[in-house]
Formats: structure tokens, C-alpha cells, sequence
């Protein structure tokens, strides 16, 4: 049902689908809010009801009056085994939602003058209702260009390659781009005879048929793989970089009282430990992390979640009804307490981030979670734990210079030396004060691309201008 916003049908109209999770839908909805203040559209989202919250139906309520939502009939997923791969669940969801989005997309289609159907980087499966309803159909990809580049030509290798790619002699070459190591791909392409894998190649082979690819982020940020993915234009559809799109944080709560502690430490003194709202650690690694914290003598803020030595990614069940702090080292919190602060499982971010304290940010390295450290000039510390974070991960230390990286052991451990000693070569070291500039700049970069002459808005605005030119050729 509608979220009681009224479409406006004389306007050119987007429907956006997001998978699920907060993380997919706020740059969505950036998008489309751009797209609507700017660019004079208006636009629907398509929403998953099984994965609704009362936190996403506030946030979509909050949006634009042009801005409405459609709540897709509730999908059936009883029947995939408890502790599925994200993807399995993902693949289920989407594909099932088919005649439900079928549905939608006709009934916008008669109410509003319809011009794009835009879902996000797991969406490719609905392509067909577009083309059946012949609605021109985009994706919006929530990751990086070197990501992208990677979703386009991994087909290709699947083809010529026989081995797991962990094991391929030779990095992975993709225009623009940083050798890849196979060790460091997406994590659904590290077994190839998961259904997961074979899952997400068919959504991979599913770009090309995309007609234009709109990324969240920006030519500065990855000059080589944004040139690349450009000057391609007989290879690959459309791209747009529109860039960085990242959360306000305006209605974080702050129930731990984070800022106000943060008020009372030195401007850029406070490292903030963040796995995101998926990530988790094993039990010996919250140990080590927790040793090499107090042993780097830094200010931290550390977010705590309770261990897990299954999965490193709990996305639909993240909370837990233990208390994290109980998992910590005997005596650590009050050892620590003259300079750091824990609080169990969520701090506000993006307040966070932008506070004059904090001067570093060891991250799960999830793209959402840079682009919002990048755009408060905030350096990081990489601890990729799934998904493209490996990659994301690559770029940031050896690509943007943002980023230092501790050494892993080979059985994927951080011991509490190392912890301390990327620490404190962050927040003290020549190398952090290297990343500390860098990621300076490109924070001022971020805002120049975004602004009414920057190259995202540009680029947004070459999309906007083809789809009004759609409506004027129809009238």
C-alpha cells in the first residue's frame, strides 16, 4: 500500500527498488531525492514488506512529498533453511517478487508518466517485467568503479578459469585498476560451486543488459577505474558517477551519550572501532583487538557486538539479547577507562564521524561506512570481513592512500601487536599523517563533485536530461 504521499503524475517519475537494509536504501533514496529537488521528477519505492521496520517506514515517510513508497505483498521465505547465505535469501526474495513488482510497475505506469524503473545492484532478476512493460530499466550500484569493473568482467574469467580463484597464479587485471589477488575477491566468488556463486554470476552476466548504471561514488576517488568504466562505451552500458551519496545521520539517537564524551577528549584524538551493522568478530579476535586497543595507548570509542565464530556477516539477525561487554577481556573496561569508552552494538555514525575528536576510523570497510569517513575527512584502518570489502580494502591503502591496513596472520587473525601498531602509526605515524591529508582532499573533492558544476551532478544531470527528453517526445 502507499505510504499515504500522493505521486504527482504531471511530473516525469522514477520507481526505485532497493533491496534489503537500511544500508541499500539511504543512497537509493539520495538518488531519488536529488533526482526530485533538482531535476524536477517524482518517484515510488518498491519495498520488501518482509524485511520492513519501523525504522525504514519512518525514514520514507521523511522524504520528499514527491517521494512515495509501495509496500510489496509479503514473500513467502519459509521454506529456505535456517543460517542461508545472504544471497540464497536475497535470490529467493527477488525472484518471487516478480508478478508483485509486475503488478506495481503497471499500476505506475497508468498513474504516473513512468520514465525509468531503477533497482539496486541485486535487481537484474526484474529486468524482464521492465522490458515486458517496456520500461527503460537502470541499476544502481551501491558500490565503488573498481567493484563494478569487477562485477562486469568476472563472467569472462568464469569462462577461462578452472580453478578456485584463491588459487589463481596471478592477480586479477581490470582496466584503470589495482591488480586484484584472488585471495582478495568478492567473498560469494570464493567457492564456485555454491549456489550462492552461481547466484550472483548470473546477476553479474545481468549488467550488460542494463541501460545505464548509475555508481555511488566519484572521479576522484578512483581516477583510473572511473576513466576506464567512461571510456569503455562499446563494452559496457551507460555509467553515471552521481557519488558520494552518504547518510545525513541528522536523527541518530545517542543513547550511550557517545558525543558527550567525545566533547571532553583533544580534537582528532579518538580512534572509532566500527564493524558496521552487519559485522562480527570471532571470540580470539575480540581478545586480540581488545589487548592491542589497550596496548596502543590511544583514545578509542569502540561499537562492541557479541562474537561469532560461525559467520563474520549476521545481516537479518545482528542483534543479540546478550550483553557484548561480557565478552571482553576480564577488567579490560576499567583498565581503559581513563581513555577509552565501549558501547554495546550501535553508536550514531555519522555524528560520530563528524565530531572534532575523532581522528581515525577502524572500519569493516564497507562502502556506505567509507564514503561517510571520507566525507567527514576522517583516515581509516581496513579490517575487511565480507562481501567486496577485501577490495574496498585494496583501494583505500595501496589506491587512495587513505588507509593503513594491520598485518593478518595466514589463518586471518590480527594479532594485539599488530593492533596496536597500526594504531598508533594512524593516530601518531608518519604514514597516518600521509592518509590524514589525503583523505583531506578528498573530502573537498567530494563536496566540489557534488556540487551544481561538479562531475556527479553532471553526470546525474546527462541521465535527468534523457529521461525529460523521453516525456517531451511523447506528448
Amino acid at each position: 500500500m502507499e505510504n499515504g504521499k500522493s505521486t504527482t503524475p504531471q511530473l516525469p517519475h522514477i520507481a526505485f527498488l532497493s533491496s534489503p537494509g537500511m544500508g541499500h536504501l539511504f543512497p537509493l533514496a539520495e538518488l531519488a531525492k536529488r533526482l526530485v529537488c533538482h531535476h524536477g521528477f517524482s518517484a515510488t519505492f518498491l519495498t520488501f514488506t518482509n524485511f520492513s521496520s519501523p525504522k525504514q517506514s519512518s525514514f520514507l515517510s521523511s522524504l520528499h512529498p514527491a517521494i512515495s513508497s509501495i509496500s510489496l505483498p509479503f514473500i513467502p521465505l519459509d521454506d529456505i533453511p535456517a543460517g542461508a547465505p545472504i544471497e540464497t535469501i536475497l535470490e529467493a526474495a527477488v525472484s518471487r517478487a516478480v508478478p508483485h513488482v509486475r503488478d506495481a510497475l503497471a499500476s505506475l505506469k497508468q498513474t504516473t508518466r513512468l520514465v525509468a524503473f531503477v533497482p539496486d545492484l541485486f535487481g537484474v532478476d526484474l529486468f524482464p517485467v521492465a522490458k515486458e512493460l517496456s520500461i527503460p530499466h537502470y541499476i544502481f550500484f551501491t558500490s565503488n568503479c573498481f567493484s563494478l569493473l569487477f562485477f562486469l568482467h568476472l563472467p569472462s574469467l568464469d569462462m577461462t578459469t578452472t580453478c578456485e580463484y584463491r588459487d589463481l597464479p596471478e592477480p586479477f587485471l581490470l582496466p584503470g585498476c589495482l591488480p586484484l589477488p584472488g585471495k582478495d575477491f568478492l567473498s560469494t566468488a570464493m567457492d564456485r560451486k555454491t549456489d550462492a556463486y552461481t547466484w550472483i554470476l548470473r546477476v553479474m552476466r545481468g549488467y550488460y543488459s542494463a541501460q545505464g548504471i548509475f555508481v555511488n561514488s566519484f572521479e576522484k576517488m578512483e581516477p583510473g577505474a572511473s576513466e576506464a568504466l567512461k571510456n569503455e562505451k562499446n563494452k559496457y552500458p551507460p555509467v553515471y558517477l552521481v557519488g558520494p551519496y552518504s547518510r545525513p545521520g541528522l536523527d541518530e539517537s545517542d543513547e550511550f551519550h557517545c558525543l558527550d564524551w567525545l566533547d571532553q577528549q583533544p580534537k582528532s584524538s579518538v580512534l572509532f572501532v566500527s564493524f558496521g551493522s552487519g559485522g562480527t568478530l570471532s571470540m580470539k579476535q575480540t581478545t586480540e583487538l581488545a589487548f592491542g586497543l589497550e596496548a596502543s595507548g590511544q583514545r578509542f570509542l569502540w561499537v562492541v557486538r557479541c562474537p561469532s565464530d560461525k559467520d563474520m556477516a549476521a545481516f537479518f539477525d545482528a542483534q543479540s539479547p546478550d550483553d557484548p561487554l561480557n565478552y571482553l577481556p576480564d577488567g579490560f573496561v576499567k583498565r581503559t577507562a581513563d581513555r577509552g569508552m565501549v558501547v554495546p552494538s550501535w553508536a550514531p555514525q555519522v555524528k560520530v564521524l563528524a565530531h572534532v575528536a575523532t581522528g581515525g576510523f577502524l572500519s569493516h570497510c564497507g562502502w556506505n561506512s567509507t564514503l561517510e569517513s571520507v566525507s567527514q575527512g576522517v583516515p581509516l584502518i581496513t579490517w575487511p570481513l565480507y562481501a567486496e570489502q577485501r577490495m574496498n580494502a585494496l583501494m583505500l591503502v595501496d589506491g587512495a592512500e587513505i588507509a593503513l591496513r594491520p598485518v593478518t596472520q595466514e589463518d586471518g587473525l590480527v594479532e594485539r601487536g599488530d593492533v596496536a601498531t597500526v594504531v598508533k602509526e594512524l593516530m601518531d605515524g608518519e604514514r597516518g599523517k600521509v592518509a590524514r591529508h589525503k583523505v583531506k582532499e578528498l573530502q573537498e573533492a567530494a563536496i566540489s563533485a557534488l556540487s551544481p558544476e561538479g562531475s556527479s551532478h553532471l553526470d546525474l544531470t546527462k541521465a535527468a536530461d534523457q529521461w525529460m527528453n523521453s516525456v517531451k517526445e511523447s506528448i
